[in-house]
């Protein structure tokens, strides 16, 4: 199956996801912020990746548009996962190069629909 990054500061959050990514046969690497997720973008070429945004040093915000800038990494799908559930928020993810924005506690099915669908 796929390579998933999960990038998220919460050992519970990114637990729960990776259980989920798992249990459907993915293959899960992590990271606990956004500068150590984008190098591992980088390093790992994953297949698609779940970005929090609520993060020390680099924000979600921030290390999904250094990813979606650079020609290396900008075909990674990027999903923004994380309890800012406003519109502005959605909006300045999309600019941010963003396919996808789910608001936590995300719902197994729902979490792999969006990861399915961007496959």
């Amino acid at each position: 199956m796929a390579k998933i990054l999960i990038v998220d500061d919460s050992p519970t959050q990114t637990a729960n996801a990776q259980k989920i990514l798992e249990s459907e046969g993915h293959n899960v690497i992590t990271a606990v912020n956004g500068n150590e997720g984008v190098s591992i973008a980088i390093a790992e070429m994953p297949d698609l990746v779940l970005m929090d945004v609520v993060m020390p040093e680099l924000n979600g915000f921030q290390a999904t548009r250094k990813l979606t800038q650079n020609a290396d990494t900008a075909h990674i799908p990027v999903v923004l996962v994380t309890t800012k559930d406003q519109e502005t928020d959605r909006v300045w993810g999309a600019r941010q190069g963003a396919k996808a924005y789910l608001v936590k506690p995300v719902e197994h099915t729902l979490l792999m629909e969006t990861v399915n669908g961007l496959l």
